[in-house]
C-alpha cells in the first residue's frame, strides 16, 4: 500500500513562515503528480497547488508569490514552503499524490494531513 505522511504544520504568528514536507512511500511504478491541499472547518477541502512529474505546477491564486512547492521525484518527496502567512491560512493541509501502482493500474492518495494555525 502506499503511504503519505505529512510534517511541518505548527503554529505561527501573521507574516510567519511554515515548511511543510510530504514522504511517499510503498509499493509504487511511478508518481505522476503531486500535490497540497487544505481544509478549513467548515469549509470544503481546496488546492493549494500542485505539480507534475515534469515540473508544471498549478498555483491556486491565494498561494501565487507566498507559496512555493518544490519536488524530488527520485526520492517521491514533495515540500511547500509558506511565506507571509495570514490568519485565513489556518487550515489542515493534506498531501496527495496521483499513482501508478503498476503500468496498468493507476489510484490517488492522501496524506492524514497537518495542522497550520496563523495567528493574527
Amino acid at each position: 500500500q502506499v503511504q503519505l505522511v505529512e510534517s511541518g504544520g505548527g503554529l505561527v504568528q501573521a507574516g510567519g513562515s511554515l515548511r511543510l514536507s510530504c514522504a511517499a512511500s510503498g509499493s509504487m511504478f511511478s508518481i505522476n503528480a503531486m500535490g497540497w491541499y487544505r481544509q478549513a472547518p467548515g469549509r470544503q477541502r481546496e488546492l493549494v497547488v500542485s505539480i507534475t512529474n515534469a515540473g508544471s505546477t498549478n498555483y491556486a491564486d491565494f498561494a501565487k508569490g507566498r507559496f512555493t512547492i518544490s519536488r524530488d521525484n527520485a526520492k517521491n518527496t514533495v515540500n511547500l514552503q509558506m511565506d507571509s502567512l495570514k490568519p485565513a491560512d489556518t487550515a489542515v493541509y493534506y498531501c496527495n499524490a496521483d499513482v501508478l501502482r503498476t503500468p496498468w493500474r493507476r489510484a490517488d492518495y492522501w496524506g492524514q494531513g497537518t495542522q497550520v494555525i496563523v495567528s493574527s
